[in-house]
Protein backbone atom coordinates (compact mmCIF):
# COMPACT_ATOMS: atom_id res chain seq x y z
CA UNK A 1 0.00 0.00 0.00
CA UNK A 2 2.95 1.94 0.23
CA UNK A 3 5.65 2.82 -2.42
CA UNK A 4 8.97 4.36 -0.99
CA UNK A 5 11.74 6.44 -2.95
CA UNK A 6 14.77 7.20 -1.52
CA UNK A 7 17.66 9.77 -2.54
CA UNK A 8 20.32 11.50 -1.25
CA UNK A 9 23.20 8.91 -1.04
CA UNK A 10 26.52 9.30 -2.03
CA UNK A 11 30.33 10.19 -1.05
CA UNK A 12 31.35 11.92 2.04
CA UNK A 13 34.25 12.91 3.86
CA UNK A 14 34.38 12.06 7.44
CA UNK A 15 32.99 15.05 9.33
CA UNK A 16 30.71 16.09 6.59
CA UNK A 17 27.56 15.64 6.18
CA UNK A 18 24.38 14.22 4.39
CA UNK A 19 20.63 14.67 3.56
CA UNK A 20 18.70 11.51 3.02
CA UNK A 21 15.44 12.09 1.47
CA UNK A 22 12.46 9.66 1.27
CA UNK A 23 9.14 10.20 -0.51
CA UNK A 24 6.10 7.79 0.20
CA UNK A 25 3.14 7.47 -2.38
CA UNK A 26 0.53 8.94 0.58
CA UNK A 27 0.09 10.95 3.93
CA UNK A 28 3.11 10.23 5.75
CA UNK A 29 0.41 11.05 9.03
CA UNK A 30 -1.45 7.71 7.63
CA UNK A 31 1.74 5.62 8.37
CA UNK A 32 2.24 4.70 11.94
CA UNK A 33 5.56 4.81 12.17
CA UNK A 34 8.29 5.95 9.71
CA UNK A 35 12.33 5.26 10.07
CA UNK A 36 15.44 4.60 8.04
CA UNK A 37 18.00 1.17 8.56
CA UNK A 38 20.82 0.69 7.64
CA UNK A 39 22.77 -1.98 6.69
CA UNK A 40 26.81 -2.63 6.64
CA UNK A 41 28.91 -4.91 5.01
CA UNK A 42 28.70 -8.50 7.13
CA UNK A 43 26.42 -7.10 9.72
CA UNK A 44 22.37 -7.22 10.05
CA UNK A 45 20.15 -4.58 9.31
CA UNK A 46 19.65 -2.23 12.06
CA UNK A 47 16.98 0.68 13.16
CA UNK A 48 18.85 4.44 12.86
CA UNK A 49 16.24 6.37 13.25
CA UNK A 50 12.27 6.57 13.30
CA UNK A 51 9.30 8.82 13.67
CA UNK A 52 5.68 7.92 14.74
CA UNK A 53 2.53 9.65 13.32
CA UNK A 54 2.27 11.54 16.51
CA UNK A 55 5.91 12.70 15.63
CA UNK A 56 7.59 11.02 18.55
CA UNK A 57 11.58 10.10 17.37
CA UNK A 58 13.75 7.70 18.66
CA UNK A 59 17.40 6.96 17.32
CA UNK A 60 19.91 4.56 18.09
CA UNK A 61 22.40 5.27 20.43
CA UNK A 62 25.41 5.55 17.77
CA UNK A 63 23.66 8.70 16.07
CA UNK A 64 21.98 10.17 18.67
CA UNK A 65 23.27 14.05 18.58
CA UNK A 66 25.13 13.46 14.74
CA UNK A 67 21.33 12.48 13.19
CA UNK A 68 17.86 13.98 12.88
CA UNK A 69 14.99 12.37 11.86
CA UNK A 70 12.01 14.83 10.58
CA UNK A 71 9.60 15.06 7.55
CA UNK A 72 7.54 17.45 5.46
CA UNK A 73 3.58 16.75 5.72
CA UNK A 74 2.58 19.06 2.27
CA UNK A 75 5.36 16.43 0.70
CA UNK A 76 5.27 13.17 2.09
CA UNK A 77 8.24 12.95 2.52
CA UNK A 78 10.54 11.98 5.90
CA UNK A 79 14.45 13.38 5.85
CA UNK A 80 17.20 11.99 7.99
CA UNK A 81 19.88 14.54 8.10
CA UNK A 82 23.38 12.86 8.79
CA UNK A 83 26.15 15.06 10.67
CA UNK A 84 29.51 14.51 11.87
CA UNK A 85 29.52 11.28 10.01
CA UNK A 86 32.49 8.51 10.29
CA UNK A 87 33.08 5.63 8.65
CA UNK A 88 31.30 3.59 11.05
CA UNK A 89 28.18 4.92 9.37
CA UNK A 90 28.84 3.05 6.40
CA UNK A 91 26.27 1.21 4.43
CA UNK A 92 23.32 1.21 2.22
CA UNK A 93 20.42 2.97 4.39
CA UNK A 94 17.18 2.25 3.61
CA UNK A 95 13.47 3.99 4.25
CA UNK A 96 11.02 1.90 6.12
CA UNK A 97 7.32 2.41 6.70
CA UNK A 98 4.94 0.70 9.33
CA UNK A 99 1.23 0.28 9.40
CA UNK A 100 -0.57 -1.32 12.14
CA UNK A 101 -4.13 -2.33 11.03
CA UNK A 102 -6.75 -5.04 11.52
CA UNK A 103 -8.28 -5.87 14.83
CA UNK A 104 -5.55 -8.29 15.90
CA UNK A 105 -3.18 -5.21 14.91
CA UNK A 106 -1.44 -6.45 12.56
CA UNK A 107 2.01 -4.98 11.51
CA UNK A 108 2.69 -4.82 7.42
CA UNK A 109 5.94 -3.39 6.79
CA UNK A 110 6.95 -1.38 3.22
CA UNK A 111 10.47 -1.22 2.19
CA UNK A 112 12.87 1.74 0.06
CA UNK A 113 15.10 -0.23 -2.88
CA UNK A 114 18.07 1.53 -0.74
CA UNK A 115 21.01 3.84 -1.21
CA UNK A 116 24.53 3.63 -0.95
CA UNK A 117 26.67 6.11 2.05
CA UNK A 118 30.39 5.71 1.87
CA UNK A 119 32.43 7.80 4.89
CA UNK A 120 36.00 7.42 3.78
CA UNK A 121 39.03 9.36 5.86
Amino acid sequence: QVQLVESGGGLVQAGGSLRLSCAASRSVLSIDRMGWYRQAPGNKRELVAAITSGGNTNYADSVKGRFTISRDNAKNTVYLQMNSLNPEDTAVYYCNAAVITGFFRDEYSYWGQGTQVTVFS
